[in-house]
């Protein structure tokens, strides 16, 4: 446990991090089954604090009138600065990453097919309360190798997503790098490696579990469990 006395990475930092960078498009299949065109260099959007949901925090709220997705992916916690970082630099890359989570990117699907149709900003897609779903802290001992885990998600005790972080287009220093080109990275912000195929939707009353296995074995602290409920607020999508 001596990860957390230094301070970063605990439950309730996670709500503190400067910002949430999530890489879009990072997996060929769901590129495919999302229609959308492959990028030549990791493409990423940012997520606020407030969407994160942490374990027991739950439910997911179901905004009305919005078409909810579920997108699970690995997440990064950083925990040392990162600026302008050699995209070839593995090392580097895994030496500035505290610890991991497991994530759950919700995205109100239909407000980001009319953003993109009218080229529009993403951010009410995948802005809104309770739209990132995290699990307990991973200690970076239990991840040796982060590009070879298996990711999944069932909803209903159904698997909708079962892949392998080896199929990621870019790779963790490609993502830290083109993004610490950009924006630097601080201690405690987190990362969001992008999803595999399988994404699709749930309605209230749904039960989405997702978790981490290496080598075959289940981590426990990657586990997430929970459970989509309808919004009483008044917020209704319309067309913008």
């Amino acid at each position: 446990m001596m990860i957390f006395k230094r301070g970063l990475s605990t439950m309730a930092s996670l709500k503190k991090a400067g910002k949430v960078v999530c890489i879009g498009r990072n997996y060929a299949d769901h590129i495919t089954e999302l229609n959308s065109a492959r990028p030549k260099q990791p493409f990423f959007f940012l997520k606020p604090t407030s969407s994160i949901l942490t374990p027991g925090q739950g439910p997911v709220i179901r905004p009305r009138g919005i078409d909810l997705h579920y997108e699970v992916e690995l997440a990064l916690i950083l925990g040392k600065q990162v600026r302008d970082l050699n995209s070839n630099d593995l090392k580097g890359a895994l030496d500035s990453i505290e610890s991991y989570a497991l994530s759950i990117d919700m995205t109100a699907r239909n407000v980001q097919n009319e953003a993109k149709k009218k080229g529009l900003p993403w951010s009410i897609a995948k802005g809104f309360d309770t739209f990132l779903p995290m699990s307990n802290i991973i200690q970076k001992s239990a991840i040796p190798d982060p590009h070879n885990i298996e990711l999944y998600l069932t909803v209903n005790d159904k698997v909708q997503q079962n892949d392998s972080t080896e199929l990621m287009l870019f790779n963790i220093p490609q993502i830290l790098g083109d993004i610490s080109r950009v924006m630097t990275l601080e201690p405690g912000d987190i990362v969001l490696t992008g999803t595999p195929k399988g994404v699709g939707p749930v309605v209230p009353g749904d039960v989405m579990r997702a978790g981490i296995r290496v080598n075959g074995k289940e981590l426990e602290d990657a586990k997430i469990e929970v459970k989509v409920e309808e919004s009483t607020s008044s917020y209704v999508y319309k067309e913008t």
